[in-house]
């Protein structure tokens, strides 16, 4: 097991309190277990063998009800909590210690082949239930996107946005 997957398995096992063991994240953790598949398949992807990336990438999506392209690239510590229908763009960066929540979309608003269109997430950003954050954009560190927000701007460090469409609602001077 890699060390980025060891290390997220501890992360979920302190930040959730229905983990009760690191077995228990293991076996049982959908939003964990489809980092493995993601993790092989983006390994594929570097190497230029997409198509069998890509079909790792659908069984994934087909047993876990998690879609994360091979092409997306993921921090060590995501948590996907209760996770169907997360939706993880091609070129979606995601950054260390982040929190996702079921039914998030982190997609894009373009057809350009070869540009970056979907967002960028910083360190340490929780994502609510539902919210769809759409296009090339940067989410700050330390930010918190609101439930069911639809985010079409980046914000800076320390954020929390809600809404439809989503707008800075406060800044703070402090991590999470």
């Amino acid at each position: 097991m890699s060390e980025k997957l060891f290390y997220t398995a501890k992360r979920i096992l302190k930040e959730d309190p229905a983990a009760k063991n690191i077995l228990e994240v293991f076996l049982c953790y959908p939003g964990y277990k489809v980092l493995y598949f993601h993790d092989f398949a983006h390994f594929l992807y570097r190497i230029k063998l997409r198509m069998l990336a890509r079909m790792i990438s659908n069984l994934a999506r087909f047993l876990y009800g998690i879609e994360i392209h091979p092409g997306a690239k993921i921090g060590k510590g995501l948590l996907i909590d209760h996770g169907s229908g997360v939706v993880i763009g091609e070129t979606a960066v995601i950054g260390r210690n982040c929190t996702i929540y079921h039914g998030v979309t982190l997609g894009g608003t373009g057809n350009e082949k070869d540009a970056k269109r979907h967002p960028s997430i910083g360190n340490n950003v929780i994502i609510g239930a539902g919210a769809k954050v759409l296009g090339n954009i940067i989410i700050g560190n330390n930010s918190k996107i609101g439930a069911n927000a639809v985010v079409l701007t980046g914000c800076e460090d320390n954020s929390t946005m809600i809404g439809i469409p989503a707008k800075v609602v406060r800044v703070s001077n402090f991590n999470n």
